[in-house]
């Protein structure tokens, strides 16, 4: 078994690694970089654009451009940085993933402009369940990550097992994933583990568990005299839920766009979290982007969706202290006329490094938000693993060897595992 990663060994996102046994070729993700600042569905015709040509697209034989046969497409969750590139790849290719992150990359490509995976392409891969690809076994595993349904991967094949972590983490509302991934690949020793080190990067700092998140804008909310607005990844259900929950306990009704609730409605399918319906505490505001779109993109299986428990926006605003409310910025000129209602508390939920890019729409939006006599505030805990996580987990898996991937912290691996074995971009490496 050999292996190439042809982008993250030196980078956060943007991944996509080669595995080779026999006569078999498969790849794990294929990830847009996270500095690409063009079209996510790429340049024009957005469906399909192979073979490619594009500076930000690695160039992979048979993946990409033309070349020798590629098995699958294994993608470990529905975020760019892992899929993105999606509609580059030969599609020709079968592409496995889970059920959620098919319905992930539904959503997105519906409301955010994500690449769409077509669904004569798809295969479903069930967690815990083998599939053989060729020379290889493959096994999915789920993980704990900010992108529902997400999967590491354990490929078997000459006698050898590699573990791709994906993107995890230990301080999410799921202990038991990453409990029972260990319990499954710790039978056997595994050869490679490329495992995910965000926090190696930056020193970044370690951050709360999502339990302790939804106490902190739980907090925010009962401390806010009028309207709460949510700003945070729809695709991201535990960060819906911990605001549905902090709502709920503040005695507020949760309003979702159609976005968020058409995420919830596809995760309430498949797993334990509230239905966006109105006898569980949450409405649905149908924005103005979406009620201008709907009928030209043909979504009125989705508008009807949410009718019965729509609310308006003028019902929102006349009693504002008791909603919190899945807003995006574009909504502050579209919906809210350029004008905040007084005490709005804007509840920022992503990572604060977007806030600082020069196209950030933030600075001038926080600014509006403190005109009104509100407040902008951060409340956010990472969908990654922390720095002390990642030394648990490698230590608990005890691979013969560990290969960064998705960091920027090659170092911190060496320092802290004698076994690290670094490897460069486009380097082929037997295990």
């Amino acid at each position: 078994m050999k292996f190439i990663i042809h982008r993250g060994s030196q980078e956060i996102g943007g991944s996509c690694v080669e595995v080779t046994a026999g006569n078999t070729r498969i790849i794990l993700d294929v990830g847009l970089p996270l500095d690409y600042t063009g079209d996510p569905k790429g340049s024009k015709p957005a469906r399909n654009h192979f073979p490619s040509s594009a500076a930000h697209v690695p160039k992979v034989a048979g993946l990409f451009q033309a070349g020798p046969s590629v098995g699958a497409i294994l993608i470990s969750h529905a975020h760019a940085d892992h899929a993105g590139l999606l509609n580059h790849a030969n599609p020709k290719i079968p592409v496995f993933c889970t059920q959620g992150t098919s319905k992930m990359l539904m959503a997105g490509s519906i409301f955010a402009r994500q690449v769409e995976l077509g669904k004569s392409r798809q295969k479903t891969i069930i967690p815990g369940k083998p599939i053989q690809i060729g020379d290889f076994t493959v096994t999915a595993y789920s993980v704990d990550h900010s992108a529902f349904d997400s999967v590491a991967f354990l490929i078997e094949a000459d006698g050898k097992r590699l573990l791709y972590s994906g993107d995890l983490r230990l301080h999410g509302r799921k202990p038991g994933m990453v409990k029972a991934l260990l319990a499954a690949v710790v039978r056997n020793p595994v050869d490679a583990l490329l495992m995910e080190g965000t926090h190696f990067s930056g020193h970044r700092a370690r951050g709360c568990t999502e339990e302790e998140l939804e106490d902190t804008l739980r907090a925010k909310m009962l401390g806010c005299a009028g309207l709460v607005l949510a700003n945070f990844s729809p695709l991201h259900v535990d960060r819906l839920v911990s605001f549905y929950k902090a709502a709920r306990r503040a005695k507020r009704i949760f309003v979702l766009d159609p976005y968020a609730a058409f995420v919830l409605h596809l995760a309430a399918g498949q797993c334990r979290v509230p239905k966006p319906e109105a006898k569980n505490g949450i409405r649905v505001y149908y924005n103005q982007h979406f009620e201008r779109t709907w009928k030209k993109r043909n979504l009125g299986k989705i508008n009807r969706l949410f009718l019965k428990d729509r609310i308006e926006l003028e019902t929102i605003l006349s009693q504002p202290d008791e909603y919190v409310m899945v807003c995006r910025p574009s909504m502050f000129k579209d919906d809210f006329r350029g004008t905040f209602p007084p005490d709005t508390v804007w509840i920022y939920s992503y990572w604060e490094g977007y806030l600082d890019r020069p196209d950030s729409e933030y600075p001038a939006l926080e600014a509006s938000v403190i005109k009104a006599g509100g407040d902008f505030v951060t409340c956010h805990t990472s969908g990654h693993i922390f720095a002390d996580g990642i030394e648990e987990f490698v230590n608990d898996v005890n691979p013969r060897y560990v290969v960064p991937i998705h960091t920027t912290g090659r170092s911190e691996f060496q320092m802290r595992f004698k076994n690290t074995r670094v490897v460069e971009d486009g380097r082929v490496r037997e295990i």
